[in-house]
């Protein structure tokens, strides 16, 4: 797998949590620790000799090797006397022995988010679930996967079709490398599982660690267009449109329903062509066939999608209208 590369935005705000949750275990544990000694007589005494069992290990070592180990036994047995005296007097006040320990969300990395120098499972199952929402697709993935994705629908030749496209488009999520990637063109009617399989693409993709930006195309230039008028009343407007350049995939979804000029034109161009400069994949959904596609976009804009976009044709009946006639 090549670089994995979390939404910077989302990384900065989860480094952020994980940086404060060791913090708030530890003074969650004092504030326990400070409400026994207050209620439980006998306990303050106990934590503070046990405080000091470190400082009498490192005298007893620096006193030198002989009688060493007879010292370190005596320490042991009287931490362990120690600790047994405080489970008593605890459990005598109605409280469980462990009830003043540090308690994380994650033992293995403390709530730091890394163990071992490497990422904790931790962290980056924060980092999925915000990719998740980021990505612009946090409810369609609740019921959208390739688990759920059903080739029921469709029938003869369309089945067949659809098999194709579900085994391919499975293989490239589980694959993804934005670095190899292929640009992708998803066309057909509406209702025939365009959104579904980018949805559960996108979800995989997302699993494995890498951005994805899914939004439909009347959104996106939407960003663009409060970019261009709008940017003295929203400087936080950048960033939503940055994303969808510096993303390592993005999906744009239903292309040809936006209201199409000039300046969507323009906007969708500089997508295309900057996405393809860097190296980055896209998927693109549409209505349109190629014809229509040459009637709305110009040369140099359907030059690129149909020459540099792999193409997958959706045919059959619409599955929105199969599931409500069965009910």
């Amino acid at each position: 797998m090549g670089t994995i590369s979390f939404n910077r935005e989302n990384y900065r705000k989860i480094r952020t949590e994980y940086a404060e949750k060791p913090h708030v275990a530890r003074a969650a544990a004092d504030a326990k620790r400070d409400e026994l000694w207050k209620k439980v007589p006998g306990v303050a005494e106990i934590d503070r000799q046990l405080s000091a069992t470190g400082l009498k290990i490192f005298s007893a070592a620096g006193a030198g090797r002989e009688g060493l180990d007879d010292k370190l036994a005596a320490l042991k047995s009287e931490n362990k006397a120690l600790r047994e005296e405080r489970a008593r007097l605890l459990a005598e006040a109605g409280y469980p022995a462990d009830y003043s320990d540090i308690v994380y969300e994650c033992d293995k990395c403390s709530d730091t988010g890394f163990s071992d120098g490497q990422m904790c499972a931790c962290m980056k199952r924060a980092l999925t679930l915000a990719g998740y929402e980021s990505s612009g697709i946090g409810d369609l993935i609740k019921t959208q996967s390739f688990d759920n994705f059903s080739l029921d629908y469709y029938k003869g030749e369309d089945r067949a079709i659809a098999e194709l496209i579900f085994r391919k488009m499975k293989h490239y999520a589980e694959t993804f490398n934005p670095d190899r990637a292929d640009n992708i063109l998803f066309v057909g009617n509406t209702g025939l599982g365009k959104t579904h399989l980018s949805t559960a693409s996108a979800k995989v993709i997302i699993d494995r660690g890498y951005d994805v930006v899914y939004d439909s195309a009347q959104n996106i230039f939407f960003d663009f267009e409060n970019e261009r008028f709008h940017s003295s009343r929203n400087t936080e407007i950048g960033d939503a449109t940055d994303r969808y350049f510096d993303c390592d995939l993005l999906i744009i979804d239903d292309l040809g329903t936006e209201m199409a000029s000039a300046f969507t034109v323009s906007c969708l161009y500089n997508i295309i062509n900057t996405r393809q400069n860097r190296n980055k994949p896209t998927i693109i959904s549409t209505n349109l066939d190629s014809a229509e596609l040459r009637r709305r976009y110009s040369d140099r804009i359907t030059s690129r999608i149909l020459g540099e976009f792999f193409p997958f044709f959706f045919k059959g009946n619409d599955i929105r209208s199969q599931k409500l006639n069965k009910k």
